[in-house]
């Protein structure tokens, strides 16, 4: 391996290497987008109380248990086994799924398994006194979460959000089972053409660790944006007319 060798294939397979790494950064960041909103719908979910003996706390209940099924589900079976599953499962029924769409798909709902559970701990951390006080001034259960609670939570899991971001750029590369021209993908389809296996992959660890610190720094940032700046004066601008 020589830093000329690396040279020439990027020179010669960079449109590759470039279309692989917008790819995984479509699939990634769409999809912890949709799994943000899954996660977020999932947590609102759980925390609607429930009334004894009515119809629609018995609806609850199992679209919860539904949703609790869900989670468990695909929190606890690998990607790589739930790409196969979906894209072929619903191959099997006579329907060819686009295979970008099945990425974004498989993805999401990964994601969303995840996300629910960051949503729910930033949910129970918000103290109740807040629920309380919502109550008291004659706020609905949804106007509390959208106007009170959510707005704290999602502060509060940003960071888990950047943290998973940053997993599923990474984790895309398992969608290379089921043919998703990703990164991963496309430089496997490079290393069988010029056999530089170790070469052909460095350059693809480099692609991945700019995208990853790319996106790590950007989400720090906003963080930082959020918080405001470190001091306010909160003194009135006393001029002299």
């Amino acid at each position: 391996m020589s830093f000329e060798s690396i040279l020439s294939i990027l020179e010669h397979n960079w449109p590759g290497y470039l279309k692989g790494a917008y790819i995984t950064l479509l699939i990634a960041i769409f999809s912890t987008i949709i799994g943000a909103l899954i996660g977020l719908f999932i947590g609102v979910m759980h925390t609607i109380p429930l009334r004894k003996k009515s119809f629609k706390s018995f609806l609850l209940k199992i679209v919860n248990f539904v949703l609790s099924v869900y989670v468990e589900i695909f929190r606890g079976t690998p990607m790589i086994v739930q790409a196969m599953v979906v894209f072929y499962g619903i191959a099997a029924y006579g329907f060819v799924m686009d295979r970008f769409v099945a990425a974004i798909l498989v993805v999401s709902l990964n994601t969303g398994a995840y996300m629910a559970e960051y949503v729910r701990g930033g949910i129970v951390s918000i103290d109740k006194g807040q629920y309380e006080a919502a109550e008291t001034i004659g706020m609905s259960h949804f106007q509390t979460m959208v106007h009170v609670i959510l707005p704290q939570v999602i502060r509060n899991i940003l960071p888990a959000t950047g943290n998973q971001l940053i997993m599923n750029i990474k984790d895309s590369a398992v969608l290379s089972v089921i043919s998703v021209t990703e990164l991963f993908f496309v430089t496997q389809t490079i290393a069988s053409i010029n056999y530089k296996t170790a070469e052909t992959y460095l350059i693809a660890c480099v692609i991945y660790l700019i995208m990853t610190f790319a996106a790590s720094q950007l989400l720090r940032l906003f963080e930082k944006k959020l918080d405001g700046p470190k001091d306010y004066n909160f003194q009135p601008d006393k001029r002299v007319a």
